[in-house]
């Protein structure tokens, strides 16, 4: 044991492997397995911590029933030798002695396999379900709060994965970390409670994490919204895939996987036509809104001679795809803002684009409907069209370079699918700037909606959903609901 260390830098962690065709250890983290397979051309290695065979040609572990039984009698022995029974090993004496993981997986006993053939019915969500609705108390001026812990809670994929238990906090406080919290709320909600729920915990946490929003004043939904996902990322760093989540740049934690997506900017020279790109990573889109003070390109169906979304256009009313056909669109930069060009290499003018390089799995469209700027504060009223299905293609990176090209054709919907949305929760804002109340329409079942007002839960048409203001509006990638 006192040999298993790598021979390249003499660490005994790192996820140390061993070769299976010389005597060799290297650590996985830091390649250096990498490089004696590479150089040796000896293509398998074992994982001295959990016993799987990883192929260096494949990129991956090979999962074999017969390996996976070698390796738990391999880790019995060890756990033996330790002394330790596998009930009974601490996370601590794991990570000393590298012989396994914190948790082994389940297995069904005997008993609990008798019982599930006596008892094939299984317990099904049907329509008229009612688990999942939870109202939640105002603590004073918390609608902002739970009018989002409602969307987060209805979430989809973020509802399978705390479920499903797949939070490992490894924080020195657990009391503190905003996604045991989280999780605990998921529990609460899909218990079956009917009473509603007191988010004082939830409450406290967020005054403590994000400080800019303690206090009894009002706050603004949207901005609670990136304070707690901003916190939620950060919290993930114990999970298995948010190991890198202090890097943003390099996360793959369950708030990232979910919510962020890439944006593509892209500055062309109005001399040399040279393109300088550069894309960056969002959580929500903000959009500008018909009566704000930025002036709004005027747009109408058809104008490009398209149809998009499927949207019925009423004369005047303006849709969520103009809002984005604006967003995308190029904007030139003026005279006021040159830009050092690369292949100039002098200061022109230019002009800057937006397009989807990366689509999110959830899309959180943002309406600017609240202003403030040196001369005024106030909220604008505008009515925004918006769909129940949302397809984001035209808006992708790859459609601006085919259409540059000149081969932009519509894809067919069979191609299609990666990039359309289902709407799934709806926050509103009734009132003024300076004294207004939070609301949020959730989906619960597909086409079954309910209306969300601090304790109280009604249901709600799909007429109520599409007729409403909008201020928040959440979409899910369509082929990745579990419905």
């Amino acid at each position: 044991a006192k040999s298993c260390i790598c021979h390249m830098c003499g660490a005994h962690l790192n996820r140390l492997h061993s070769c299976l065709y010389c005597v060799f250890f290297g650590c996985f983290t830091k390649k250096h397995i990498h490089e004696h397979a590479k150089t040796k051309r000896h293509n398998l290695a074992i994982d001295l911590l959990y016993g799987g065979i990883y192929c260096f040609m494949c990129q991956d572990y090979i999962y074999d029933k017969d390996m996976e039984q070698i390796a738990k009698e391999e880790q019995r022995k060890a756990w033996k030798l330790q002394a330790f029974t596998p009930t009974v090993v601490s996370h601590y004496q794991c990570t000393m002695t590298g012989i396994g993981e914190k948790y082994s997986t389940w297995e069904p006993t005997k008993r609990e396999l008798e019982l599930l053939r006596h008892n094939p019915k299984r317990r099904k969500i049907t329509t008229n379900c009612t688990i999942g609705l939870r109202g939640l108390i105002n603590l004073g001026n918390t609608c902002f709060m739970n009018c989002i812990v409602q969307a987060l809670t209805h979430t989809p994929l973020l509802r399978d994965f705390f479920l499903s238990d797949r939070h490992k906090c490894e924080m020195q406080s657990p009391s503190s970390c905003l996604v045991c919290e989280m999780s605990t709320l998921f529990q609460e909600f899909y218990s079956g409670h009917r009473s509603p729920h007191i988010p004082y915990r939830l409450l406290h946490l967020v005054w403590t994490h994000a400080r800019h929003l303690a206090g009894y004043e009002q706050q603004d939904a949207h901005e609670f919204l990136i304070a707690a996902l901003d916190v939620l990322h950060r919290h993930c760093k114990g999970d298995d895939n948010g190991k890198k989540a202090n890097n943003p740049n390099h996360c793959n934690c369950i708030i990232d996987q979910i919510f962020t997506g890439g944006l593509q900017s892209d500055v062309t020279c109005q001399v040399c036509h040279g393109v300088s790109t550069t894309i960056d990573p969002f959580w929500d889109i903000s959009l500008d809104l018909p009566g704000s003070s930025t002036p709004f390109w005027p747009l109408s169906p058809g104008t490009d001679g398209s149809v998009v979304n499927g949207e019925s256009h009423v004369a005047g009313t303006t849709t969520l795809t103009d809002c984005l056909r604006r967003f995308t669109r190029p904007e030139h930069l003026g005279s006021s803002a040159k830009i050092k060009c690369s292949g100039c290499h002098s200061y022109q003018e230019s002009t800057k684009q937006l397009t989807m390089k990366k689509l999110p799995i959830v899309a959180c469209f943002h309406l600017k409907r609240f202003e403030h700027s040196a001369k005024l504060r106030r909220k604008i009223t505008t009515y925004v069209s918006f769909p129940l299905e949302l397809d984001m293609t035209p808006f992708m990176a790859s459609s601006k370079e085919s259409r540059m090209n000149g081969q932009y054709q519509q894809p067919t919907d069979s191609l299609n699918n990666d990039n359309k949305y289902s709407l799934f929760a709806v926050v509103n804002h009734q009132g003024t700037l300076e004294s207004g109340h939070y609301t949020s329409f959730i989906r619960q079942h597909k086409d079954q909606w309910f209306k969300c007002d601090d304790a109280i839960i009604t249901k709600a048409s799909i007429k109520d959903v599409l007729d409403s203001e909008g201020y928040l509006l959440f979409y899910h990638k369509q082929f990745l609901e579990y419905e």
